[in-house]
């Protein structure tokens, strides 16, 4: 068994369990705990210094989130993400992030509509620069003010598991070596067609055009996973 990745907790005022199970999940998100990774506690006690009791509290949150499994006589694993439970998700996205355009149209102000602006301007500017965690951390942060906008914490919530859960895929479609050159400028044009739509207060060109958007990602990394040369297996 490889061993696991140095991961740190800084003693920070949050509860000691949040930062654990923000470690853990960041560290699968990124993919330094790599699909397949078994995680024991007592090694994750040793490197973290925490207790056992924090880091299980920290692995069945991770397991509710669809993070992690816990295999029979193995324990807790990160899981592998099949081809046909991306499609899943991909589907889910299109329909919950038509929902938080929607809901942003009704209940965001002003300011809130601004502030999506700029971080669209963000975003355009990491496609510029070509760097992959660069757009994915600005499109990142693109989509937490649109749920917050949205003024549903459920909503937000759900989102924000779903994105950790496709981090891997939504990774793979920004960096992988035959992306389509095209999508870079189709990505942005789509979500200026969306902020068009919210500044024009116009709800369901708003969902409708945030659902084609989620769509045509989909589209692209389902493509680029019909390519790797190690293939999920379901």
């Amino acid at each position: 068994m490889d061993p696991l990745p140095t991961l740190e907790v800084q003693r920070l005022a949050a509860p000691l369990r949040q930062q654990v199970l923000d470690a853990l999940r960041q560290a699968i998100i990124d993919g330094r705990l790599a699909p397949g990774a078994r995680l024991t506690e007592r090694e994750l006690t040793e490197m973290m210094g925490v207790s056992r009791t924090v880091v299980r509290e920290a692995l069945r949150q991770l397991e509710s989130e669809g993070l992690i499994a816990i295999i029979p006589n193995k324990g807790p694993v990160v899981r592998e993400l099949s081809l046909a439970e991306a499609k899943d998700l991909y589907n889910i996205r299109a329909v919950l992030e038509g929902l938080a355009a929607r809901l942003f149209v009704e209940n965001a102000g002003g300011a809130q509509s601004k502030q999506l602006a700029q971080a669209l301007d963000v975003v355009a500017a990491a496609y510029e620069r070509g760097d992959a965690q660069e757009v994915l951390e600005t499109k990142n942060r693109f989509y937490d003010v649109l749920f917050a906008g949205a003024g549903s914490e459920t909503l937000s919530s759900m989102l924000n598991t779903l994105h950790a859960r496709i981090w891997r895929w939504r990774a793979l479609g920004l960096s992988h070596p035959q992306r389509s050159a095209q999508r870079s400028k189709e990505s942005v044009k789509g979500l200026r067609a969306v902020l068009a739509a919210i500044k024009k207060r116009d709800a369901d060109a708003a969902e409708k055009l945030t659902r084609e958007e989620a769509q045509r990602a989909a589209a692209e990394v389902m493509r680029l996973i019909e390519l790797t040369s190690t293939p999920e297996k379901a």
